[in-house]
């Protein structure tokens, strides 16, 4: 099996495969067989600095056409994407690199900045200099034949109680998202699917550009920030069919625009934290639609959906995917990992899920109907604007501040973004916790690792509430937050 024999060599080379629209909103329509030769030539240039079969790929670039090509040029070749967030710094870019080991990093000029040495870097200049068709070419790469275990794809989780781990997936998780794009996605052939998800994350690749794929749409990418008025003109303009959006952009959009009838929307999809009832009915009473909620983790892919063709049932992540069993233990959402497509094959460290039951670590409730309703979590991650954040990234970066002597990082519920982090730190003596220190502890995790998990909210502590064991008790700083 190779994804571009089995999908897209199959296609019409006229068939529309991406719309990319620039930060200056400048659109470009890309074909199947612009996309077929463009990733073919970059595949050559990844053969030419030392890349084969089996070797990591990193990507550090936004949602552009390079970093579609840069993914398609490794599947080609049989090497293994690690697509990272653009947010990454040093020490998250220092630990993806000592655990995955990549053999050459694709990304913008400015980001390869962050990089730790050792690594073979490639600009988007020098990815532009090989798509240049006036200039001479590397020979592409052989298209590999694989199996559904060869590697393919690695994504890192948040770091629940540690440093992110790197989830491997097999080549069976890419043909494999065909069960959710049919069935939550629900993009067709001609549609004009997007997925609005910043790349890094799990669900990035897999709705990007493969559930339209699979499902014979196209797929649109935005290489810009995130602005909702923009963004609601952007759908409209393109007449985009199917909206895959973090449940904070649907609150963003609700409540800082004018939201308006969209013809061409068909469906609305969200994953990642609860969507809130009032943003629901807001984009009802405006366009007739109501976003499916749907639930996954980086290990599972996709496990349940408010499944295409029936009534969205308000505030649940609804049923399991067709063919996906799952239980319910002592409150906790099981998967049984052999009834799931894109299940991961292993974690960069070797260990692999011997078991049966995967235990996700969701507390969930079910009602009479079978719909399924997120409870919280049983480990500590944070969910804020979409994005899953590990507490001890944020306790790291805030007590390799010199004034900390202690900190704990935990959810706070916000309005917009569901939740935000709030820090609660011990200081060191004759430190004073004023407000330019907290300013001061803020800017210094955004430079220490990804802004996105920065503490809104810092509050100073004498000491933190510890087990007899030394683990500092997050359910109570947790209650004390609520």
């Amino acid at each position: 099996m190779n994804l571009i024999e089995d999908m897209l060599e199959r296609s019409p080379a006229s068939r529309l495969g991406i719309v990319s629209i620039d930060g200056e909103a400048n659109r470009r329509d890309w074909y199947f067989g612009e996309l077929i030769a463009m990733s073919a030539g970059l595949s050559g240039a990844f053969a030419a600095r030392g890349v084969k079969r089996g070797d990591v790929v990193m990507t550090l670039a936004g949602n552009r056409i390079e970093w579609v090509l840069s993914l398609l040029a490794c599947w080609r070749m049989g090497a293994v994407a690690l697509p990272c967030n653009t947010m990454l710094r040093r020490h998250d870019l220092e630990h993806r690199v000592a655990t995955a080991n990549p053999k050459l990093c694709v990304g913008e000029e400015e980001l390869l900045a962050e990089m730790p040495d050792g690594v073979p870097l490639m600009s988007m200049a020098e990815v532009a200099r090989v798509l240049d068709e006036d200039l001479p070419q590397e020979t592409p790469a052989a298209v590999e034949e694989m199996v559904p275990e060869d590697p393919a794809l690695i994504v890192f989780t948040s770091g629940t109680t540690g440093e992110p781990r790197g989830v491997v997936h097999g080549y069976r998780y890419l043909l494999g998202q065909q069960l959710q794009a049919e069935h939550w996605f629900g993009s067709r052939k001609g549609d004009l699917a997007w997925c609005t998800t910043a790349t890094g994350w799990s669900k990035s690749a897999r709705n990007v550009f493969l559930a339209p794929w699979v499902t014979g749409a196209a797929a649109v990418i935005h290489d810009g920030r995130f602005d909702p008025a923009e963004r609601l003109d952007f759908v409209e303009a393109l007449g985009v069919n199917v909206l895959c959006q973090a449940p904070t952009e649907y609150r963003m959009m609700a409540r800082r625009t004018a939201l308006r009838p969209l013809p061409a929307l068909r469906r609305m999809v969200s994953a990642g934290e609860p969507l809130d009832p009032e943003t629901i009915a807001a984009f009802r009473e405006a366009t007739g639609l109501e976003p499916a909620d749907g639930y996954g983790q980086t290990e599972t892919g996709q496990v349940t959906a408010n499944l295409v063709g029936e009534t969205v049932r308000l505030g649940s992540m609804g049923k399991p995917l067709p063919g996906i069993e799952t239980r319910i233990v002592e409150g906790e959402l099981q998967l049984r990992a052999a009834s799931s497509p894109t299940f991961f094959s292993r974690y960069l460290d070797g260990e692999r899920f011997e078991g049966e039951w995967w235990q996700t670590g969701d507390l969930v409730r079910e009602d009479e109907d079978g719909f399924l309703f997120f409870e919280g979590r049983g480990d500590d991650i944070i969910l804020s604007s979409g994005y899953r954040i590990g507490p001890t990234e944020v306790e790291s970066a805030l007590l390799s501040h010199p004034a900390v002597a202690d900190a704990a990082a935990v959810a706070a519920p916000d309005p917009e973004r569901g939740s935000i982090v709030r820090a609660i730190v011990v200081l060191r003596d004759g430190q004073s916790g004023d407000e330019s220190l907290v300013a001061a502890l803020q800017e210094h995790c955004k430079a220490e690792t990804a802004p996105y998990k920065f503490p809104r909210i810092v509050e100073f502590a004498a000491e933190l509430p510890k087990t007899s064991s030394g683990k500092v008790k997050r359910a109570q700083l947790r209650v004390e937050a609520a």
